[in-house]
C-alpha cells in the first residue's frame, strides 16, 4: 500500500536536522548542507539565522532542491516567507521543537520583541517552505 507524502513526513519530523541539497547558483553544482527544518502537514519549512548563507543564495536563484532525512528523499522547490502569519507560525514550529530557539524566544519575549505577539522582525533570520512533489 502507497505511503501518503504526510505519512512519511511523520515520520522524520522528530529528526534534529535534514541535508538540504541544492544547485550553485554560478558553478552549477550540487551541494549539500545540514539545516534545522519544520514539518507542519504536508509542508517542510526551513530556518536560517543568516539569509546571506550561500545555501539561502543559491535556492533564490535555483529554487529546486532534494531533502534527505531519515532514510527517506523528498524533491521540491524553495520560497522564501513573507507573510507576517505564516512566518509567525513557523517561527512557533521552530520554538516547539528547537531548545535555542524557544531560549532566544525566552529572552525576545523579556525584552518585549517576541515575535509571538508583536510584529515578526526576523533580523538576518528567515523562514522558506518547500513545496514537496508528490
Amino acid at each position: 500500500m502507497p505511503t501518503s507524502l504526510a505519512q512519511r513526513l511523520a515520520r522524520i519530523a522528530d529528526h534534529s536536522t535534514l541535508r538540504l541539497v541544492h544547485t550553485g547558483r554560478k558553478s552549477g553544482k550540487e551541494y549539500e548542507v545540514t539545516i534545522w527544518f519544520a514539518v507542519d502537514g504536508e509542508t517542510v519549512f526551513l530556518g536560517t539565522m543568516n539569509r546571506d548563507r550561500q545555501w539561502v543564495r543559491n535556492v533564490k536563484k535555483n529554487p529546486g532542491v532534494k531533502l534527505r532525512v531519515g532514510g527517506e528523499e523528498f524533491s521540491g522547490s524553495v520560497e522564501a516567507l513573507g507573510d507576517e502569519e505564516e512566518m509567525r507560525h513557523v517561527y512557533v514550529l521552530f520554538t516547539r521543537k528547537y531548545w535555542a530557539a524557544w531560549l532566544l524566544d525566552c529572552v525576545a519575549s523579556l525584552l518585549g520583541r517576541s515575535p509571538r505577539t508583536g510584529k515578526v522582525d526576523v533580523g538576518r533570520s528567515g523562514y522558506f517552505r518547500v513545496q514537496l512533489k508528490g
